[in-house]
């Protein structure tokens, strides 16, 4: 097949799967939906924040949404105060606590809604509701009927924080915790299932030296990587998030590392080698996952470290949600390797490593997918249920469970129950119905079958 006719045939198949996932009105809707969440979580610090986007103020000018957020403090060099002087008056400004609503500024720029998540409104406290009257601070030091954007549209909690402004930044925490942890239990499961599914009892041989070894190897890997590090890893998550993750990293690099190294050297050593049942091995330890309930392993593994953190909750997650994407990759590559191209590669002298990810893995990816898309929306709700359990993320972490916990303790206050619960219902049911139609669109063969 010449070059302009694999051209052809993978715009023709492009074509086809466009048409295919776009069929379904409900896959168009969910896909908007899910664009239009992720663009509110991208940019939620400058859609919801107490500071305002532009102030012209005593003849200077500032950015204070830009200035409160991690963007404008790190990349474009934004502080958080100020000196101001003024007709020989000196007046030092702190951004992230300045109320700009009470001062006498030239001109302003809000955000779509002037409230942060975490900052409480004190003037209008104690589960206002969004029909009940509510009040905004005025420069002359007055309070006065809120109107307009000042208005909390959603109503507010008991500690005066806009629900509204919780949602959209409760957004960002619900995706990237859902996205981040099945990207972390797919890097898990491929890995596991491709190696389960292509070398099977029978294709992976060792020196008998290195099987007998290999076992001994797993058990010391953990116990230096995970066990005799699990203090370090413990201060350094209370240190900081990025200490933490970069000390998970190296005792997951050490789990994998002793057992690699101890196979590598031993296989090494002339000696007869025997079949490693690797299959056999990876199968029974997915088994074994599968047998533990999920939810009450992340609470477990969650209240062993007394910093909670989003990425925390991810790694959790993560590393207790591959079993499934392993089980299908092992179940794709076990017919996948028995295929023509397989066997032909394998004749003309390719290496397996080389098949495996070149070749195998990409033609069994189709399915596996759709697998990740489910498994996304299933992270989402267990980030949901962990929040609402007052575990996992931090405490002064608003989030979409946190916000249904906060809802629980007052009944009447049904907003922070209706608003949170509509905006994880739609997420997840968006999710899923993403998920179907990328499945029809991968598989039509499977659709028709139903």
């Amino acid at each position: 097949m010449s070059s302009s006719e694999i051209h052809t045939a993978k715009r023709a198949r492009k074509k086809l799967f466009r048409k295919l996932f776009l069929k379904s009105i409900w896959t168009r809707l969910s896909f908007y939906f899910l664009l239009f969440t992720i663009f509110i979580a991208a940019f939620a610090p400058f859609i919801a924040n107490r500071q305002p986007l532009y102030v012209t103020y005593k003849g200077k000018t500032y950015y204070p949404a830009w200035s409160t957020s991690w963007v404008g403090q790190n990349i474009i060099g934004y502080s958080k105060t100020d000196t101001v002087i003024y007709n020989g008056k000196k007046e030092i400004i702190q951004f992230d606590i300045t109320d700009w609503r009470k001062m006498d500024v030239a001109y302003i720029l809000w955000p779509v809604v002037p409230f942060s998540p975490e900052n409480p409104d004190y003037y209008n406290r104690d589960y206002v509701a969004p029909t009940d009257k509510q009040l905004v601070p005025s420069p002359n030091g007055k309070t006065v009927e809120a109107t307009g954007k000042f208005r909390h549209l959603l109503g507010t909690d008991d500690l005066g924080r806009d629900v509204l402004a919780g949602i959209i930044h409760g957004a960002r925490t619900s995706l990237t915790i859902g996205v981040f942890s099945m990207l972390l239990a797919s890097i898990i499961g491929l890995t596991i299932g491709l190696l389960s599914g292509y070398f099977g009892d029978d294709r992976f041989k060792l020196s008998w030296i290195a099987v007998v070894f290999f076992a001994p190897a797993v058990v010391a890997g953990y116990f230096t990587g995970f066990i005799a590090r699990s203090a370090i890893i413990a201060e350094a998550f209370e240190a900081s998030t990025l200490n933490g993750l970069m000390q998970f990293v190296i005792s997951l690099l050490i789990f994998i590392g002793i057992p690699a190294l101890c196979v590598v050297l031993f296989n090494l050593i002339p000696v007869k080698k025997i079949k490693f049942p690797i299959d056999s091995l990876f199968s029974r330890a997915t088994e074994v996952f599968n047998s533990l309930p999920k939810l009450l392993l992340i609470i477990s593994l969650s209240i062993l470290f007394e910093r909670q953190s989003i990425w925390l909750t991810v790694i959790i997650i993560g590393c207790t949600s591959w079993t499934e994407i392993a089980r299908l990759t092992r179940a794709e590559l076990l017919k996948i390797r028995e295929l023509d191209y397989i066997q032909a590669a394998k004749s003309l002298g390719i290496k397996s490593r080389s098949i495996m990810w070149r070749h195998a893995l990409p033609n069994a990816m189709s399915s596996v997918f759709v697998t990740i898309t489910f498994g996304v929306a299933t992270a989402i709700l267990m980030e949901s249920a962990l929040s609402f359990l007052g575990i996992g993320v931090p405490q002064d972490a608003v989030t979409w469970g946190s916000m249904l916990s906060h809802g629980r303790q007052e009944m009447e206050a049904w907003w922070l129950l209706l608003y949170p619960g509509l905006a994880l219902f739609l997420t997840t049911l968006s999710v899923n119905l993403l998920g179907e139609g990328l499945r029809d669109a991968l598989d039509p063969k499977l659709k028709g079958s139903k």
